[in-house]
């Protein structure tokens, strides 16, 4: 047996998290692997919507024992936060939660640098969702961090008031306000204090020893593959590996025991914050398109560049994850679209087109080609079967699977986990 793993292969927001919850009863572990609450993955079923930003996207599931990676950053005032909203639910967080001891922790002040950087930037700032992502993992690597295991030993408050002096000399010299600090650090040692009642554990053992056993597990990932500190629009990315390569970092699983490589892409493309975008629409048809696919962030609520779909984008992200089968999300949104684009390649600025993504290029310099398809222009929410597609639809879906070389073997037609169409 082998761990499967689902990514997104565009800029973030493609709908990891309902395809997870769909998947998740073939499964019996669902494991996050990189990313921390910068991510909002959304599920709707039985009309309720359910927005998770740290826990894995099986959590709704009784059976499945939900694994949070070595390679997330952690916020415990954000889970703690999440753990009680989902209450209601009657989850069994201590027996169906765990979290790896080598996840690293979200400190307040982490956050406060995030802002400290980002105002810094002026209008080349990144788009930072202020969560403290990023220089939580800038400390992983200066190996200065505090990592989920320390909170259970004696010293963690010395730990803790050591990292906090460095980053207070950072903030100092930015003359960043530190008024904020006393009530951020009081809401922290209480979900510290809450965190110790969870099952802190060294996951990689776990997850190596259910795929040891033959049970089946899930890899969950965070943002996008064009999001990849490496291989995404730098310097226009998240901190993390979000590729298929992440998931073996990022839960201490080798590359021999991946399987299926789940692709997940919208019909069309998104982008939250800055950086270069292609296909990026400035009209009625762009507006449109966050209007019908209510393109908001989960996490920030900051609205969404929309654009049409940008065809070497996602066969450079199915290129370097090895992507096996794809999922096209949010079909419904281009339902009222009598003519679709696709961007087949781009023109260069000596007149040259190239279908390779230059992700090192600006969209200025990239001028998409386009190729134009009828639309479907009707309503599928009477669809229940890839048979009861409107035949463009079809069309649309083929002539996706010919340019990119692999299946798609699901659409999605709706924010429900009914909606769900396989191929």
């Amino acid at each position: 047996m082998k761990m499967d793993v689902l990514l997104g292969l565009q800029w973030g927001d493609e709908g990891k998290g309902k395809v997870v919850d769909y998947l998740a009863p073939d499964y019996e572990m669902v494991a996050r692997f990189q990313g921390g609450p910068n991510a909002g993955h959304t599920l709707e079923f039985d009309g309720i919507k359910h927005v998770l930003h740290q826990i894995p996207s099986g959590i709704f599931r009784s059976n499945i024992k939900n694994i949070i990676g070595n390679g997330v950053v952690l916020d415990p005032v954000v889970l703690r936060k999440e753990i009680e909203a989902l209450k209601k639910f009657n989850i069994n967080f201590r027996q169906n939660l765990a979290i790896s001891k080598k996840a690293t922790i979200i400190l307040p002040t982490h956050k406060l640098l995030d802002a400290a950087y980002e105002k810094s930037k002026g209008d080349k700032k990144i788009g930072s969702t202020l969560k403290g992502i990023g220089p939580t993992y800038q400390d992983k690597i200066g190996r200065m961090a505090l990592r989920v295991g320390d909170m259970l030993a004696p010293d963690f408050e010395e730990k803790y008031k050591e990292l906090v002096k460095r980053h207070q000399s950072i903030l100092d010299y930015y003359q960043y306000s530190l008024k904020n600090l006393p009530a951020l650090e009081e809401d922290f040692f209480e979900a510290v204090a809450f965190f110790k009642s969870l099952q802190l554990v060294e996951t990689e053992f776990e997850v190596n020893a259910a795929i040891k056993s033959g049970k089946r597990v899930l890899a969950e990932g965070a943002q996008g593959a064009l999001l990849d500190i490496d291989f995404g629009s730098y310097p226009f990315v998240t901190s993390s590996s979000t590729m298929t390569a992440g998931a073996c970092t990022g839960l201490g699983v080798p590359p021999s025991s991946i399987g299926e490589v789940f692709g997940i892409f919208k019909a069309y493309c998104t982008r939250v914050g800055s950086g270069p975008f292609p296909t990026e629409l400035f009209d009625a048809d762009g507006e449109k398109m966050r209007r019908e696919g209510n393109e908001f962030g989960s996490t920030t609520g900051r609205a969404r560049r929309c654009g049409w779909l940008d065809i070497p984008a996602l066969k450079y992200s199915i290129m370097i994850n090895g992507v096996t089968q794809l999922f096209m999300m949010k079909a419904d949104v281009l339902n009222n679209f009598e003519v679709i684009k696709v961007c087949t390649g781009y023109e260069l600025p000596d007149g040259a087109v190239t279908d390779q993504l230059a992700l090192s290029g600006t969209s200025q310099e990239l001028r998409p080609v386009f190729q134009e398809l009828k639309g479907w222009n009707c309503s599928l929410d009477s669809v229940q079967k890839y048979d009861d597609f409107p035949k463009p639809l079809k069309d649309y879906v083929e002539y996706l699977e010919g340019l990119l070389e692999v299946p798609i073997k699901m659409v999605s037609v709706g924010p429900d986990r009914k909606k769900t169409i396989l191929k």
